[in-house]
């Protein structure tokens, strides 16, 4: 299995949700109460699981998730579990921002679940935020592969095209990135700085993750209608003393594998066109 957690979780509706989730706010606002806004993360989440067990909810902390391919595997942990079926996330932070929402919805995906909720703790009153999916695991390994503007061997292509199949679309870039250069470990050299150059002067060095001593590895999760991202990658190409960028983007249906070459220009027309703008 792909794919591995101790719960098979209930695909649960909004109602089913709001029911359990305001008895664990009710915990939730009097730990805060209780504890102050200054502690830990690690601090609210056993006083609040603590409550909750007190108030007869089973209550699952740092559940293990697994992806495996190929032989790769990553582990991922679940803040805790209420009943089986719903996934909160605690932080301790100044204020939610939305980069703190991407990891909720990755673990709602890997787990085939709708719903679950952010919770924080360092602000004046509580902050939550509920977090909904709507795209089941089946619905994620439907794509395209868009490899028209790749060139090189198949190996790469092959791969994403497994990888994909097996952990679905939603998932983050590094999740992607991490299995992609775990399966290729023989042939590429992972992450590497390199001198970066502009006017002909050196102006530091740049981190890059190597499938060979010429050609790097990126992986992104860009929405499919910005024009602009070829452009950026030919920038960052041409500073480096690198010959070619694989370009792997991996969006809801469709999944694209593009060859930046440093000898090549990427007009901006062109870019948009590839993106049907």
């Amino acid at each position: 299995m792909p794919i591995h957690c101790p719960f098979e979780f209930p695909r649960l509706s909004e109602e089913e949700m709001r029911t359990v989730d305001f008895t664990v706010m009710r915990h939730a606002f009097d730990t805060h109460d209780e504890l102050g806004r200054l502690c830990d993360e690690s601090v609210y989440q056993l006083e609040i699981v603590r409550r909750l067990r007190l108030a007869g909810y089973e209550v699952s902390m740092e559940v293990p998730i697994t992806l495996a391919f190929r032989g790769f595997s990553i582990g991922r942990s679940l803040d805790f579990v209420i009943g089986n079926r719903i996934i909160y996330e605690l932080k301790a932070v100044s204020e939610l921002m939305k980069s703190h929402g991407g990891q909720l919805p990755e673990y709602l995906y890997l787990t085939n679940s709708t719903r679950g909720k952010l919770v924080n703790f360092r602000t004046k009153s509580v902050e939550s935020r509920f977090v909904n999916t709507t795209f089941e695991r089946i619905e994620r390994q439907m794509f395209h592969l868009d490899e028209q503007d790749y060139s090189g061997d198949r190996y790469l292509p092959t791969l994403v095209r497994e990888l994909v199949e097996d952990w679905g679309t939603g998932l983050s870039a590094s999740v992607y990135r991490r299995a992609i250069l775990g399966c290729m470990l023989e042939r590429a050299e992972s992450e590497q700085h390199l001198p970066m150059v502009s006017g002909g002067q050196s102006i530091g060095n740049q981190r890059f993750h190597l499938l060979s001593a010429d050609t790097a590895l990126g992986v992104t999760t860009y929405p499919k209608l910005i024009p602009d991202n070829s452009q950026e990658f030919q920038k960052l190409n041409m500073a480096s003393p690198l010959k070619r960028l694989q370009w792997v983007n991996v969006y809801h249906h469709h999944v694209t594998i593009t060859t930046i070459e440093r000898d090549r220009k990427i007009s901006r027309q062109e870019d948009k066109d590839k993106w049907n703008l």
